[in-house]
């Protein structure tokens, strides 16, 4: 088996559009008491912070090497797989999991290669859009009298059941396919839209809701980097018999 450091620095954290720097600080401290080390944030109102110093303390060289985008595209570019954390239902949302499920699944993903855990914002949490480029969601089950869960306090029980999970890892990394890379599949569907809207099966002035639906759909499959290849390789061709149609 890979040695837990290992396979933890395949799993990145990602905190979306934090509001305030001691959740960033306590969200360190929270990793690299279960071994992660990799924290990536989108956009923080406030970084760095002497607060989030504060209340890092022993885990400031988590915060020194935390890695700032502007976008959440950014933060997920280079990982095959992402799972955003969410305490309420969504409409047409992506395959739900249980933490301790979605660990073992992420961590069995990280054997071989990179895998990431979003977290939104305290307020209001990963909007749909943000929610849609993760291929599964996870929900904490709090009580239903209070279901505020702090956002630091949600990257300990991540962190916890990541570690329990690497503990437990079986070490079976031959058998997890090759995923494609999910900066692949955002230019998969940006294509995949343009193709359907050329050849006039998407109207972009009443789109209803197919992209979000076919986002869905291939979540569920989790795209192999060779199968993405053989869909771009359809797309190449229906575009190609669409413009000689035209010309």
């Amino acid at each position: 088996m890979k040695n837990d450091h290992s396979l933890l620095s395949n799993i990145r954290i990602v905190l979306d559009h934090t509001s305030h720097p001691g959740n960033i600080g306590s969200a360190a401290r929270a990793m690299k008491t279960m071994g992660l080390s990799r924290l990536h944030l989108v956009e923080p109102r406030r970084f760095p912070h002497a607060e989030a110093d504060a209340l890092a303390c022993d885990a400031r060289d988590v915060l020194g090497e935390a890695q700032v985008h502007t976008t959440l595209d950014e933060a997920l570019r280079g990982c095959v797989f992402a799972a955003g954390l969410s305490a309420r239902r969504r409409d047409l949302a992506h395959p739900c999991m249980d933490v301790r499920e979605a660990a073992q699944r992420l961590v069995e993903i990280a054997t071989t290669q990179e895998v990431a855990l979003v977290f939104g914002n305290e307020a209001y949490g990963l909007s749909n859009e943000e929610l849609s480029k993760c291929q599964l969601m996870i929900s904490i089950p709090t009580d239903s009298a209070y279901t505020s869960l702090n956002v630091a306090s949600a990257v300990q029980i991540m962190a916890y059941e990541l570690r329990m999970a690497v503990l437990t890892e079986s070490g079976a990394a031959s058998d997890t396919p090759k995923f494609a890379r999910l900066e692949d599949i955002e230019f998969f569907y940006q294509r995949l839209e343009e193709t359907l809207i050329r050849i006039q099966f998407l109207d972009p002035d009443h789109p209803k809701r197919l992209m979000p639906r076919i986002r869905r759909m291939f979540a569920r499959t989790q795209l192999e980097k060779e199968e993405l290849s053989i869909l771009m390789g359809i797309l190449k061709q229906i575009n190609l018999h669409a413009k000689h149609k035209v010309d």
